[in-house]
This record gives C-alpha cells, structure tokens and sequence, in this order.
C-alpha cells in the first residue's frame, strides 16, 4: 500500500495543507456558529465538501497507483495540483455562495467542483483501462463509481441553493444528502476499507475480500439508484428500500473486514476511530430506514433526515477521516520505519480517551437531553475530534527528529489497563458535562425536596397511593385526585404535550421540567389535607393547568408554596423620566438595506436573556437571535425564506411567520429544548409582517420578546432617503430580572409600550433626518393587546400604507395618523419642511406617556 509507485513522500503543500485548513476552519464556525448564516449547512459542507472531498481526490488516486502498479509520469504531480486547486476553489466558492445567497458564485463554484471530480474519475478509467490485470482492480472501480454520483449531487445541491418551491425543497434535499454522503464518500471509503483495514490492523487481507467487495458495488449503487430516485419521485417508502438495499450491501462487505479485526483486534486511534465511523454509518442509516420509511410527509421525512445529518458528518465522516489520516500521514511522510513509527505514535497520543469523548458525546447528543446538556456534550465532541489538528504538527516534528537520527521512545502499544483507564475517562469526561448540564438547566432534573404534607394532625395508615396524571393541552388530567387522608401520595406524571411541563404542589415537591415523552415520579408524602398543584411554566397556571389532591377525611388546603406573583414587579422601579446611561446603545431603528438575494437562510435561535427594558429596569427575556424584537427579514415579493428555528431555551417554543401562506401543523410545531426545525415560505404578497412564538398561552411568549418583523416591499417601490423600522409592543413587568407577570397580562394591565423593545429609548437616541429629505417609516403593532394610531408631532404624510393597500399616495391629501390593531403594519412617508425636534408617538395617549415615544431629529440640509 506504500510502494514508491503511490503515494510522493515528503511535503506537499497543495496535497497536505488544504484538508488541514478545512478542518480548522469547520472548528472555528463551530465556535462562532451564532452570529453565521445558516452555520449547521456550512459546518458540515466545510468537512464533507471541503476536507473529505480533497482527502477522496488525494488517497483515491493514491491508492489506484498502489492497486494498479502503474507508475505516476514526471508530470502528474503538476496535472494532480491543477486538479486540487480547481476542486477546493471550487468547494470555496460554493460556500461564498451558498452563505451570501450569490447563486452565480454557487454555480460557478460547483461546476468547478464537477469538472475537478470528473477530470480526477476520467484520469482514473484511463489509468485503469491501460493497467495489468490484479486483484484489487474493483477498488478503482468504486472510486468510478463515486466520482460518477457526485455531479448529480452537486447539481441537485445548486438547485436547493437556488430555492425550490416545497414538496420538491425536501425530495431534492434528500436525494442531495443520499448521492453526496452514501455515493461520493460512502463508496469511496468502501473500496478504500477493502485493502486499507486490513493494512492498518496489521493483519492479512482475507482471500474472498476482493470478490465479496466486486459483488458488492453493484448492491451499493443499485441501492443508491432506488434511494436517490424515490426521492425525487416517489414515496418516502421507496427511499426506505433504497437505504435498507444499501445496508445489505455494506454487510457484504463487513464480512471480511469483520474477518480481518478478529484476527489483529483494533488496538489504536486510527483502527478505533475508523472502526467507529462505521458503526455510526450502519447505526444512522438504519435508523434513517425507519425514520423516512414511516414518514407521511416529504416535509416530515426532510426534518427527520436532517436530524440524522450532524449524526452521519461528525460520527461516520469525521471519524473514518482523522482515523484514516492518523495512519496514512505518517506514511506520507516517509523517512523509513524509525520516523513512520514515531509519526504514528504521536497520533495515538490519547486515543482511547479521545475514541470514547467523541463517542460517548455524539450518544448523548442523540438523547433527548436538556440544551445545556447538548450544548456540553457537543464541544466535548469538538474537541476530542479537534485534537487531531495539533497531534498532527506533533506528529510531522516526531517524523523530523526521527529523520535526523535523534533517538525518541516509540511504545510497542499500551498495555490494556492504560488503554481501558483512558477509555474511562472519556466517558467521565462526558458523565461530569452531562452532570454540569444538569446542574446549570432549572428544568434538566427535579429539584427534590423532602417537605412533609401541609402541618395537618393525622395518623399515617400505612398505606400508599398511586395515580397517573398526564400533562396534556394545558390541563392536568384527571384535574381533581382523591385520597384517603393518612395515606402516601405518589404522582406519576406523564408529559403526552408536545412541549415541556411540570407540576409543583402547594406543599414544596416538584418534578422538575419534563420534556414531551418523559415520566416523573413525585412523592407527595402522607396527605393530611387538601393540596394545590400547577404548572409552573410561564402562563400556563392562568390558562388553567391546575391539580387538585382533596385529602378524603383530611382538612381543607393551605398554601405552604410561593406562587407566581408574591415578588416585587420591576414596575416599582419604572421611571419614564429617567435617563439612560451614556453608553446607551439604542436598538437600531434603520430598515436593513435590501439585497440581490432571492433565497434567504436564517438561524434563529432562541435564548433567554436578561435584557434592560426601560432605564433600571430588566427583564428575562424569550428571544429569537439574542434581541426583542427579533432580527428583520427583508425581501420582495417572489423571495424564499428558508428559517431554521434552534430551541436553546429551557420550554417548548415556536415560530409563526405571518409572511408566508403554508399549512401551519408541522412549520409551527412547539419544539423542545435543544431541537430545530426548518420553517420555509415563499414570499406572495407585500406588506410590513408579524412573526411570533405561537405556543400556549400565545400572549405570554409574545408578551416576552418573542415577535419580530418581516418587510416585503410592494413592487416598484420607489427609493427613499431614509428608511426606518418601529415594532410597537408592550411590557407586562414580572419582579426585576424575572419574566413577564401573566396576572397583568390577562387583565391588559400594561406597564410601559414601546417601540423596540425599550421605553423611550428614540427619546435618548432620536432617529435622523435632513430638511427636505424623503423619510419612510415602516411601523408594526406586535401587541399582544394593545392597539396604535401612529402619529408624528409636526409632521404631515403624503403617503400611507397599511396591510397591503395604498390609503394614500404622493399628490392627494394628507394624513395624520396610521391607525393598526396587533399583528397588523404598514408604513408613512413624509417630509420635514424645517429643522428641529419633531417627536413620534402613539397617539393612544396613555401609551405615548408610558414609553410608546420618540423623537426624530432634523437638521438643516
């Protein structure tokens, strides 16, 4: 496998560098992944495209000079760094486009991408077609194969990135996925594991590996052809056949690699490593069977597969790569047996503990865990996975130092007591960030308390009952449990919902935030009178979710708990006269200038944050993208918007985006903490548009901070000066630092309006203008309750726009005041005759006077 007719030792810059800086790069967007553009597309385009596809062009060429035995000419190397350069310009491009929506860099990039992997195959049957008959030939043939798929993959990947309108946007997205991973890289790894395995065991290739692996390439592309084509144009069903069909063909092939590890067992990273990549293929691609088998919709099937995506990049694809460089680098590099060993070794350095951080983490990212938990056990996994950057510039020094003769220790192998200690310290590793998690997320683990029953004289019979409650609907069912009083009460409480719950009880036990799915047990102790029981999420008390425990033969009910509303309102602390500090930073009341792009890709995540909402005054805050209001979508009519929705909160939430006409059941589903989902619409008509979390109680999530603006501007819109954004929303003030008080927001008692987010603040940090300057205001009333008539002091506007229809236009009369009810928008234009200070209101009075206020300020041209 290393004869002087491969692989060219020494340092190559266009073979070597170029999967190093890939992997880099994927690290670093893991670590800044928040503030990217669609970060999960390009993180994992940044590995399987970038890193893995350069690795397939350098190694498969590699190996089809050893298999073939034919020698490279003199002027391969300079055709071979052509081809490398045009494949990762190419995959550069492509993810330039893709981020900034320039589909001619798209485009562009992915043909380079084609032509490089086309050029790369037709070098291959050349040199296959003139080569001497030998054993392993059917290896180049997979690699034929693979090179044969991936320009269908990369022209479905520039459709998607164009935009396709829905069921075709799921079909094309799984029928990308399959030919990329299972065709390009999954085949390519195949026929390399044939002679590759054997070799980094150390063990001899077993003598029906080559006809088994020749009888399984027509298996595995048959199996690909049925997948890829079942989901373009058939039943989910039929993609199941296609991904089952393909399982069938890598157990023919596992025979002998499974024959080759019981003979030399895998015993460091690399064998491991790989050995676990392929167990994540196997593990993924059954479940990926199942998932899209029994799927009733192609949007359904979509999400399912994407969920299995990250799955399928860090634990096959990652893994088989580092593991496969981990042996085939020190072998690149040359130098003999002394520096090759001591390369190798290098690479081993902590490879049971990095095999079990990554593999224990990845597990637990499948689990439905808490966000923070995930959150932990995912760099967790980034790091034992990034370890193989710095062990590489440890490796190449070992190699050196060898080369030049100075004498370095390279163990034999580590005795199994090391090997296994590692091992277990990776999995503790794991075990403390899930305990870290846990401790760090109120709603991972109960918070136990051993409190007795309300102080209530009776005598304990001895006795214990049970009963099953389910959380579903906002109700608690049955509402009502009776007990003999003296007996133990034990709930078992069930959460059928499809968002989070708890119960709490009057008298101090609590289960703790329960996910759809999940079970608790609350031992309620010796009942010796009546009990009170609610859910303590946000709002969903006042919509009725409440128990009741009657103690038969016991006393009536005390209230032993705190509930929601004994705290102090932050409301106390609300002075509108107040002035902000002089670092104040306003929200950014200016429209985001529109772009060329038609298809927009958004992450939204949902946090809860603390933010200042009026001068000394904060709250926690439900957000999308850390803000509230949330970011601004800008497009036209025709525009696509692909949102992808990251619950990193603590409850079930979800997205409504009033812009787009769709069937809301699978779009708008409440998603638990830690899970995503893909909201995407087609733009159709124009007009200033609410988005909103739509879980119950629908007011308290908006109410929160949970709503935002899309502006689709009507067609031929003429330019402006200046164009500005105000979302008029309003304040229901819970205790300092808490969250919104749902008394007040059922009674409509608010205590500030704002434009924003924050009472005032235009006061402080006016918007601007120039005399006779064209100024646009586009205003959105968020609500939940309260009603606007948007009026500039001073000024008069010639034009006025609400929910999609001109009231006004330049050259009739004027206008006052823009009158919207919640969820509706519209936007004034006019001009200033003057300079000076002309504020802007709410001209519902009472709310200019609690915060709903501002001022622009003119200047003189």
């Amino acid at each position: 496998m290393s004869r002087s007719t491969g692989q060219e030792k020494g340092f190559w810059p266009l073979r070597d560098l170029p999967v190093v800086l890939w992997l880099i790069a994927a690290v670093l967007v893991s670590l800044v992944h928040p503030v990217l553009p669609a970060p999960r597309w390009l993180l994992i385009h940044l590995v399987l495209l970038g890193a893995i596809s350069h690795a397939i062009l350098v190694w498969s060429q590699h190996f089809a000079d050893a298999l073939l035995h034919t020698a490279p000419d003199p002027r391969d190397r300079r055709v071979r760094s052509r081809r490398l350069i045009l494949l990762n310009g190419g995959a550069l491009l492509v993810m330039v486009g893709v981020s900034s929506a320039a589909w001619p860099l798209t485009v562009t990039g992915a043909s380079a991408v084609v032509g490089a992997v086309g050029w790369h195959g037709i070098a291959l049957a050349r040199q296959l077609r003139r080569s001497l008959p030998g054993r392993f030939r059917s290896a180049v043939r997979y690699y034929l194969a693979a090179a044969a798929f991936l320009p269908v993959g990369a022209a479905l990947g520039t459709l998607l990135a164009r935009g396709l309108a829905d069921p075709w946007h799921d079909r094309a997205t799984l029928a990308h996925a399959t030919v990329n991973v299972l065709g390009w890289m999954g085949l390519t790894i195949v026929g390399t594991l044939v002679t590759l395995w054997p070799t980094m065991l150390h063990a001899r290739i077993p003598d029906d590996a080559e006809r088994t692996a020749r009888r399984a390439l027509p298996v595995l592309v048959a199996a690909l052809a049925v997948a890829v084509g079942g989901a373009l144009t058939g039943p989910p069903a039929v993609v199941a056949a296609g991904l089952a069909g393909y399982v069938g063909g890598l157990v023919m092939v596992a025979k002998a690699l499974v024959t080759s590890a019981r003979a030399r067992p895998p015993s460091s990273y690399p064998t491991w490593s790989v050995a676990a990549g392929l167990a994540w293929l196997v593990g993924c691609l059954a479940a990926a069977t199942v998932l899209v088998g029994t799927a009733d919709t192609w949007p359904d099937a979509g999400e399912r597969f994407r969920w299995l995506t990250p799955f399928l990049a860090a634990g096959f694809g990652s893994q088989v790569l580092l593991g496969a460089l981990s042996h085939l680098v020190p072998v690149a590099l040359g130098g003999g047996a002394g520096p090759v060993r001591a390369a190798i070794a290098a690479f081993d350095r902590g490879g049971a503990l990095r095999i079990a951080v990554v593999n224990a983490g990845l597990l637990v990212c499948v689990l439905p865990v808490p966000s923070v938990v995930r959150v932990l056990a995912s760099m967790l996994v980034l790091a034992g996975l990034a370890a193989f950057l710095p062990l590489l510039f440890v490796a190449i020094r070992a190699s050196r130092r060898a080369k030049r003769g100075a004498t370095m220790p390279v163990p034999a192998g580590r005795p199994a007591g090391q090997v296994t200690g590692l091992a277990a310290t990776g999995i503790a590793a794991v075990v403390v960030a899930v305990a870290a998690g846990v401790a760090i997320d109120p709603g991972a683990l109960a918070d136990v308390r051993a409190m007795a029953a309300p102080s209530t004289e009776v005598v304990a019979t001895g006795r214990t009952s049970t009963v099953r409650v389910e959380a579903q609907d906002m109700r608690f069912t049955p509402e009502v449990v009776e007990v003999p009083a003296g007996d133990q009460l034990l709930i078992e409480l069930v959460n059928t919902d499809d968002t989070v719950h708890d119960l709490v009880l009057s008298s101090g036990p609590e289960s703790g935030r329960l996910a759809p799915g999940e079970t608790a047990t609350i031992d309620a102790g010796v009942v010796g009178g009546d009990l009170d029981g609610w859910c303590s999420v946000v709002g969903h008390r006042q919509m009725g979710m409440t128990l009741q425990v009657r103690a038969v033969g016991g006393t009536a009910a005390e209230s032993h708990h705190e509930t929601p509303g004994q705290a102090a309102s932050a409301a106390d602390e609300l002075d509108f006269a107040a002035e902000v500090d002089e670092g104040f930073t306003a929200h950014d009341p200016v429209l985001p200038p529109l772009g060329d792009e038609r298809l927009h890709r958004i992450t939204l995540p949902v946090s809860e944050a603390e933010r200042e909402v009026a001068p000394g005054v904060t709250q926690r805050l439900w957000t999308f993208g850390g803000t509230a209001p949330g970011p601004v979508l800008h497009g036209r009519v025709g525009d696509v918007f692909e949102v992808t929705l990251v619950n990193d909160g603590t409850i079930g939430h979800s997205i409504d985006f009033h812009a787009g006409a769709l069937a809301p059941d699978e779009p708008m589903r409440t998603i638990p903490p830690g899970e995503s989902l893909v909201y995407r619409f087609t733009a159709t008509r124009a007009g200033v548009w609410m988005y909103h979390c739509s879980t119950m109680p629908m007011s308290a999530h908006i109410a929160n901070g949970m709503f935002g603006a899309v502006v689709i501007e009507p067609p031929d819109l003429p330019p402006v000066d200046r164009s500005y954004l105000l979302v008029q929303s309003e304040l229901y003030l819970g205790p300092q630092g808490g969250t919104v008080d749902t008394d007040k927001l059922a009674e409509e008692r608010p205590d500030a309006v704002t434009f924003n987010g924050y009472a005032n603040q235009y006061d402080a940090r006016p918007l601007e203008a120039a005399v006779g300057e064209r100024v646009r205001i586009w205003v959105l009333d968020a609500g939940p309750n309260r009603a606007t008539s948007f009026h500039v002091v001073g000024g008069q506007f010639d034009t006025v726009y609400a929910e999609g229809n001109y009231l006004l236009r330049p050259g009739a009369e004027g206008s006052q005041a823009l009158a919207l009810m919640p969820a509706q928008g519209g936007f004034v234009e006019l001009s200033f005759p003057e300079a000076g200070r002309y504020p802007f209101v709410s001209h519902v009075m009472v709310d200019a006077e609690r915060g709903a206020h501002g001022i622009v300020e003119v200047s003189a041209p």
